[in-house]
C-alpha cells in the first residue's frame, strides 16, 4: 500500500481536494517504516549481526501497523471469554444509505452501532426468545472485497446470559441464537427511527447529488423505501469454543480495507489485487481485479474513519463499567474457575505493560537476541504536523 501511495499519491493529491485526515493517512502510510520517521539500530547479543529498524506510523488505517495493537487487544479479550458457545452475527445497512453514510460517517456509523446493539440486547432479554442479559463486542467494517463502501458490524455474542435477577445463567439452544428474520425486522425499525431523529435534529449533511434529500419530503420517501425492503442480518454457525473465538478475532479485528498480501502488482497506471466474490460458487470465489491507480486510491480512502471514532465497542455483560464483577459472577454461575485460557486481570496487565519482554531472536545465529543499541533520528520532519490519526 505504501508503494501505491509513493508512486501515485502525489498525482492524486494534485487532482483532488482532500480533507486533512485523508492527507494525513496518505502521508503516514508513505512514511511508515522509513528513515523519515527515524528508528533504531539493534545488534545480536551473541554474534556480530546488526540491523536497522525504522519506526511505524501507528496510523490505524495502515496495513503494517495493526499487528501489535491486535495482539494487545486479543490479550485483553482472552481474560474476558467465558466457557460458553459464541455466535457471530453481522448487521448490514442497505446500499441505498451508502452515499448518505459517506457524507455523514460519524452519524451513520454511530446509528449502525446503536441499532445493532439495541436489537441484540432487546431480543435476547425478551422471555419469548431467550430472557437473558447477554454480552458481546461489535467491530465496524466499512468495505467489501472490491473496496467499495459496504458498512456492516460484526458482533461476537455469548450463547446465553444472566437472567433478570442476575442469579442464574440461561443458555440458548445448542447451535441456535436468535431468528435472523426477527433480528432484521427490529434492526430495520431502530435504524430508520434513528435516521428520522437525526434528520429532525439537523445532524445530517446533504451535499452534491444528495442536496435534494435535505428537504423533508424526499428524505421521508427514502425512509419509506427502506421500510419496504428486507434488510440483511447474517447469523453464522457458532464457534466451537473460546479458542475458536480468539482465532476468529485475530482475523477480523484491527483490519484495514485491504491487506498488503492481497496486492498482486503495481505499474505506472494500474493496481491489481485479489478479492473474493461471495456470490460465486465456493471454488470460484477467488478473483483478481485491476483498477486504475486513482480509482484504487479513491476506494481505499472511502474507508477513512472519523478521528476519535471507536471501531470496536462492548455491550451488555462486556460493557466496561461493571465488566470485571459481572464476568466473575458469570464464571461462578457456570461452575468454572479461571483457567489457562482465562488468565487473571493481573496477568493481562503485566503482559500489556511489556514485562517480561521477550526480545526478538537473531535471524542469523538463531541463538542470541536483538538488543537496541542506537537511536536513529528522523531524516526530516513529516510534511503534516502529525501522521498519527489513530
Amino acid at each position: 500500500m505504501a508503494d501505491v501511495f509513493r508512486r501515485h499519491g502525489k498525482r492524486y493529491r494534485e487532482q483532488h481536494r482532500l480533507p486533512l485526515q485523508q492527507l494525513k493517512l496518505m502521508r503516514a502510510i508513505e512514511a511508515c517504516r522509513t528513515a523519515e520517521l527515524g528508528g533504531h539500530w539493534e545488534r545480536c547479543d551473541r554474534c556480530p549481526y546488526r540491523r536497522r529498524a525504522y519506526n511505524s506510523c501507528r496510523n490505524r488505517h495502515c496495513p503494517k501497523c495493526q499487528n501489535l495493537d491486535r495482539r494487545r487487544w486479543l490479550k485483553s479479550r482472552k481474560a474476558e471469554l467465558l466457557p460458553v458457545e459464541y455466535f457471530h452475527v453481522v448487521f448490514t445497512i442497505p446500499e441505498q444509505l451508502n452515499a448518505l453514510a459517506l457524507q455523514n460517517k460519524a452519524v451513520l456509523y454511530r446509528i449502525l452501532f446503536q441499532a445493532s446493539a439495541q436489537t441484540l440486547l432487546t431480543l435476547a432479554a425478551d422471555p419469548q426468545h431467550l430472557g437473558a442479559r447477554i454480552g458481546f463486542f461489535s467491530i465496524l467494517h466499512t468495505w467489501g472485497q472490491n473496496l467499495l463502501l459496504h458498512p456492516h458490524v460484526h458482533c461476537v455474542v455469548t450463547g446465553g446470559g444472566l437472567n433478570a435477577d442476575g442469579k442464574s445463567w440461561i443458555s440458548c439452544r445448542p447451535g441456535f441464537f436468535l431468528s435472523v428474520h426477527v433480528l432484521s425486522r427490529l434492526f430495520r425499525r431502530l435504524t430508520i427511527e434513528a435516521l428520522a431523529q437525526a434528520f429532525r435534529q439537523d445532524q445530517l449533511s446533504f451535499h452534491g447529488n444528495l442536496e435534494a434529500l435535505g428537504k423533508p419530503r424526499p428524505f421521508h420517501q427514502l425512509l419509506d423505501t427502506l421500510r419496504a425492503m428486507e434488510w440483511v442480518v447474517h447469523a453464522k454457525p457458532p464457534f466451537g469454543g473460546p479458542e475458536q473465538v480468539l482465532d476468529y478475532l485475530g482475523r477480523y479485528t484491527h483490519r484495514v480495507a485491504i491487506s498488503n498480501n492481497r496486492l498482486l502488482s503495481l505499474d505506472q497506471e494500474h493496481v491489481r489485487f485479489r478479492y473474493k466474490n461471495y456470490r460465486a460458487h465456493h471454488s470460484q470465489r477467488q478473483r483478481t481485479m485491476t483498477l486504475a491507480a486513482n480509482e484504487f486510491i479513491r476506494r481505499f480512502l472511502l474507508h477513512t474513519i472519523p478521528p476519535g471514532f471507536q471501531r470496536i465497542r462492548h455491550y451488555g455483560l462486556l460493557a466496561s463499567r461493571h465488566k470485571r464483577k459481572t464476568l466473575s459472577l458469570c464464571r461462578q454461575l457456570l461452575g468454572v474457575a479461571q483457567s489457562d485460557l482465562l488468565p487473571t486481570r493481573a496477568d493481562v496487565e503485566c503482559s500489556l505493560s511489556g514485562f517480561p519482554q521477550i526480545l526478538p531472536l537473531c535471524p542469523q545465529c538463531r541463538i542470541g537476541h536483538m538488543v537496541r543499541v542506537e537511536t536513529i533520528p528522523p531524516s526530516r520532519a513529516p510534511t503534516l504536523r502529525s501522521l498519527d490519526s489513530s
